[in-house]
């Protein structure tokens, strides 16, 4: 027996209208699904920068406490002025230069400063030692030098720093001016080993570390 079913409209759907009908709405339905619907995308953006610039260190040195300059290489050391008797130097005396040093201008950090190396020309010379101190003015340097604060303690070998210890420079306020100095008093003694007639150049390297 074949079952007859009835459309909207009246009309009698076999097993075959059916099943069309089905994949109709079936197709449909998967036709729905599968739609989709486009927005417009909204954005928006910050962007951001930054700009670095090193800071700048410098110090410099000055052999009669009012002129500065810059003495960067063994080459272009500053010429210590001592005190008389250095040229015509006997066992027993004692002469005494004095240096004093600053941060330049513009310089944006403060400084630790050591005196780093002590090299004699001719390396073996003996006869004489050295010290050096820091002294409350340029005036304050002489063979026996004011409230001395020795750095390097007398008796050093011409040859060595071993001994050394660190004294601190600030920078200047405002840091486009120079920082304040520290004088220095080198203190070179000759002793009984001194011979006659001999002859040195001794160079100091006074280094600055930024802190």
């Amino acid at each position: 027996m074949i079952r007859r079913t009835r459309t909207t409209t009246g009309a009698p759907v076999g097993r075959g209208a059916s099943r069309k009908l089905k994949a109709v709405l079936a197709g449909g339905i998967a036709l729905g699904l599968g739609a989709t619907i486009t927005l417009a995308a909204w954005n928006d953006s910050e962007y951001v920068r930054g700009t670095f610039t090193a800071g700048t260190f410098s110090i410099e040195g000055s052999t009669d406490g009012t002129t500065y300059a810059e003495h960067p290489t063994p080459a272009a050391a500053a010429a210590l002025t001592f005190s008389t008797g250095f040229d015509d130097i006997s066992p027993g005396d004692v002469v005494a230069a004095p240096f004093a040093v600053r941060l330049t201008a513009a310089t944006t950090y403060d400084a630790t400063v050591t005196v780093a190396s002590a090299t004699p020309a001719p390396p073996a010379f003996a006869g004489l030692t050295y010290g050096i101190a820091t002294v409350p003015t340029f005036a304050d340097c002489d063979a026996t030098p004011t409230t001395p604060t020795w750095v390097v303690p007398q008796g050093t070998p011409l040859d060595s720093v071993a001994a050394a210890v660190p004294f601190n420079l600030t920078q200047g306020t405002p840091p486009t001016t120079p920082g304040a100095p520290e004088f220095l008093c080198f203190v070179v003694t000759a002793d009984a080993g001194l011979v006659q007639g001999t002859s040195v150049t001794q160079t100091w390297q006074i280094l600055a570390e930024s802190v």
